[in-house]
């Protein structure tokens, strides 16, 4: 029986002896996992601060670059408005070279009549009283009408 107590014995002292060696193992591992958890922990920081470092370093260059799209997109829009607009005055041009045109444009606007006409003006008595509440009155001089007339022309042009 003494025999048996020995191999038992040293059965538990075996297992005591690999459960220690197992702990210790399982101890350095750990202390191993966190040295590497702490160098990539390093490594992460100096990851981010590049990272962070790029996007300030580029944050400025791109905001100037979509600024400078945009600028350009509003410049092209601006170029394509002032051809519609050259299209429409090359129109005009090509109509006033017409004399029945411009002689229609004459009697509208200046109302001017050929010889041997005679010429009508018809005053809605309705329209006179408007016009008055648009200038204000109707006893103003006519310079100020006149300078009424450009500062309203201006204004439409401005806007």
């Amino acid at each position: 029986m003494a025999g048996k107590n020995r191999d038992r014995f040293s059965t538990t002292t075996r297992i005591r002896l690999l459960g220690e060696q197992t702990a210790a193992r399982v101890y350095r591992s750990q202390t191993r996992r966190q040295a590497r958890r702490s160098r990539l922990t390093g490594r992460a920081a100096l990851l981010v601060l590049v990272v962070c470092s790029l996007v300030v370093a580029l944050a400025y260059p791109m905001r100037q670059y979509v600024s400078q799209r945009g600028e350009i997109a509003d410049q092209q829009r601006k170029i394509r408005e002032a051809g519609r607009r050259v299209e429409e005055l090359r129109d005009e041009k090509a109509r006033l070279k017409d004399d029945a045109y411009v002689e229609r444009l004459a009697r509208e606007h200046l109302h001017l009549v050929r010889p041997g006409e005679t010429g009508f003006t018809v005053i809605d008595p309705h329209a006179r009283d408007q016009r008055r509440e648009d200038q204000g009155g109707a006893d103003r001089p006519w310079y100020s009408n006149l300078w009424d007339g450009v500062d309203k022309a201006d204004r439409a042009t401005q806007q």
